[in-house]
């Protein structure tokens, strides 16, 4: 099945939790400095790391048959990135070495493979909780093209652009990607007032890039904010643009309430238990009609086994 019908055939569908924090948090590993954790597809010790991080989550789609989106570990594999770091000479390979990683992980599962679904995911070019760095959409639109291409040819499933602050690079990135036959999807951090962290109403932003790029976003997500700021976000856009929950199908939730950048600073882990976030997750489900649900700063399998059992346990 195609990851378009499973999106409209599935009422529900998980997504992984924490990732790069998660491995800078609990695991005796360095993350590059350059492109964080696309490297370690090329450590035997890395590689270990990342098979159980990304099976422990797939294995909990695995226990409920539900559909899993798996993320691969390219965020910040963009050209400049490589062109920086120890990897430079495989420039044209990284992307596609880290897709056809996680299609090695997707194949052990057997009949549950076609229930698992790969995304080749990219970031803004700066920092993602500083919207002041974002590129321009002119800007964007270049810079991105090259790392949308080699994930593009890469056999992935979509392309996600997460944790975008401003609307200006969220236009060029989709602009981007939308020049290759592949779904993409894009995915912002928001503010309580629901708006991006630049500024402009998460309302706007969607209407804007739905009328500007062709073809448009298959969907949006939101990323990397707690539940009840989502809450309150969404609860307001939704007066503004009644229309938007056709467009905003995914959450993918911080445990702690703290801002982005107060977590991005802090030396330890602030989190919360499993079952608390699976309640505040699937208040969300409930009153928002969200059917893509995951975990990012601060959670683990743990979470996201609690969020699925909170779903079709009803416990």
């Amino acid at each position: 099945m195609s990851f378009k019908k499973i999106l409209s055939t599935s009422e529900i569908i998980l997504t992984e939790g924490g990732m790069i924090e998660r491995i800078k948090r609990t695991e005796n590993v360095q993350i590059d400095p350059q492109i964080a954790h696309s490297a370690m597809v090329y450590d035997r010790k890395g590689r270990e790391i990342l098979r159980k991080i990304y099976s422990g989550y797939i294995d909990v789609g695995k226990k409920y048959n539900c559909p899993v989106l798996s993320l691969a570990p390219t965020w910040r594999a963009n050209p400049e990135r490589i062109e920086k770091s120890a990897f430079k000479n495989k420039r044209s390979e990284i992307n596609k070495d880290c897709i056809s990683f996680l299609n090695q992980i997707r194949n052990s599962y057997s009949g549950f493979s076609k229930s698992i679904f790969i995304g080749g995911m990219m970031a803004c070019k700066g920092n993602a909780y500083d919207p002041g760095e974002a590129l321009s959409k002119h800007e964007a639109a270049i810079f991105h093209r090259v790392q949308a291409g080699y994930l593009a040819e890469s056999n992935c499933d979509f392309i996600k652009a997460a944790t975008l602050p401003a609307l200006s690079e969220a236009i060029g990135m989709a602009t981007a990607i939308s020049k290759f036959n592949i779904p993409y999807v894009l995915s912002f951090v928001i503010k309580p007032d629901a708006s991006l962290l630049d500024g402009t109403a998460i309302h706007t932003a969607i209407k804007t890039i739905d009328s500007e790029v062709d073809p448009k976003p298959l969907f949006y997500m939101v990323n990397c904010v707690h539940p009840l700021i989502f809450d309150k976000a969404i609860s307001k856009a939704v007066k503004l643009f009644p229309g938007i929950m056709n467009r905003i199908l995914g959450f993918q939730a911080n445990s702690s309430s703290k801002s982005p950048a107060e977590l991005d600073n802090l030396n330890f882990l602030d989190t919360t238990q499993p079952k608390d976030f699976a309640n505040l997750m699937f208040a969300i489900h409930k009153k928002f009609g969200i059917k893509i649900l995951g975990g990012c700063c601060g959670t683990d399998d743990s979470h996201i086994n609690a969020l699925a059992e909170k779903i079709f346990n009803k416990k």
